[in-house]
């Protein structure tokens, strides 16, 4: 493995110089051989922590070992990454730029990612359809999905739950645990809740205020992040809340006793893209490291570390990844809800989710 560089984003502006004349570097070319991009270095953003040392598993390290070229990576969550690759617009320092809370959308609108057609994915013809889905809007493809659905409480006095709107049943009183609007899941939980209720994307009000109003009665706990949660379940007694696939495995890998459940109207996900970075000098490696994190030995990995359902069908899982996932066809149920249809009225449901829970 070659060394990387790993940059924390204030770091990134002062060394950026530095990564520069890094892509001009022999140091590191001569133990790359005769290889196509041997000496090249493309920046790249990280997510860090676990989801890091899995990235540089599942894809960096391929990448560089067989092209010669070298990844450096810069930890930055997605709404710093938008702000970072907007504050450089006129002169872009990364290459590849994730992320996870639909920020796509805004950076294709704003010009600040390269459009990427299918044909330039060598993988595309093995992707699940929502991989692909924003190309059209400019935007990268779907990395990774982490499917949302019911996290439910195996030993609570309560049966399983089957529906969305299981979540306003008396038997779960005092019981359900709400992920907040400032987290991407609670936003996507409600609109799963709208489309059972009848009032979809279009008109989520009704959803909003039950919602609210099962946290103003004490109904409901509401936890803003995934650590919050797996206290709500260890600690406060939550028998169901709403949240991702992956992280019912990360609260089954900590002994807690939960199961996650796909509801009958189908789940939604959060989507992880990867996205070209417009005005930089080298945008065919840059779409070639994507086409690495859309191989399917890349994905098993995600598959298998994290937990996230692979996009392509042709990931070969282990027995215990493939129960732990949804794949192939499973996926075809989950409903996405496009970025741009989110961003323009999230600010509107929030507003109206606060005011009901600080009542």
């Amino acid at each position: 493995m070659n060394t990387r560089r790993i940059l924390t984003t204030g770091a990134l502006v002062a060394t950026g110089a530095l990564v520069l004349a890094g892509c001009a570097s022999g140091d590191d070319s001569a133990s790359s051989g005769d290889k196509e991009f041997a000496g090249e270095t493309i920046v790249v953003t990280s997510f860090g922590g676990d989801w890091e040392k899995a990235f540089i598993e599942a894809v960096v390290d391929p990448f560089e070992e067989e092209t010669g070229a070298k990844v450096e990576l810069i930890t930055l969550y997605s709404a710093d990454a938008l702000a970072q690759v907007t504050a450089q617009k006129a002169s872009p320092q990364i290459d590849v730029v994730h992320f996870s809370g639909g920020q796509e959308f805004t950076a294709a609108q704003d010009g600040l990612i390269a459009p990427i057609a299918a044909d330039e994915l060598s993988e595309s013809g093995d992707l699940v359809d929502l991989a692909t889905a924003g190309l059209e809007r400019g935007e990268g493809p779907v990395i990774q999905l982490a499917p949302i659905g019911l996290v439910y409480n195996t030993e609570a006095d309560a049966p399983a739950p089957t529906s969305w709107l299981d979540l306003f049943d008396e038997a779960y009183a005092g019981h359900v645990a709400l992920t907040d609007f400032s987290n991407t899941y609670g936003v996507l939980s409600m609109l799963r809740v709208s489309d059972a209720l009848g009032g979809g994307i279009d008109d989520p009000s009704q959803a909003i205020a039950d919602l609210g109003a099962l946290a103003s009665s004490g109904d409901a706990i509401v936890v803003p992040t995934s650590p919050d949660l797996q206290t709500a379940f260890a600690q406060r007694d939550t028998w169901i809340a709403p949240y991702a696939m992956d992280y019912a495995g990360t609260l089954q890998d900590a002994g807690l006793p939960v199961e996650f459940i796909v509801p009958e109207e189908g789940a939604t996900a959060s989507l992880i893209t990867a996205n070209v970075v417009e005005g930089r000098d080298n945008p065919d490696l840059a779409k070639l490291f994507i086409d690495f994190e859309l191989r399917p030995e890349a994905q098993a990995v995600f598959a298998e570390n994290m937990r996230y359902s692979p996009v392509n069908t042709k990931a070969e899982l282990s027995d215990d990844a493939a129960d732990a996932v949804l794949t192939g066809d499973e996926l075809d149920d989950v409903v996405v809800y496009a970025p741009g249809d989110i961003a323009a009225d999230r600010q509107s449901w929030t507003d109206e989710w606060n005011a009901l829970i600080t009542k």
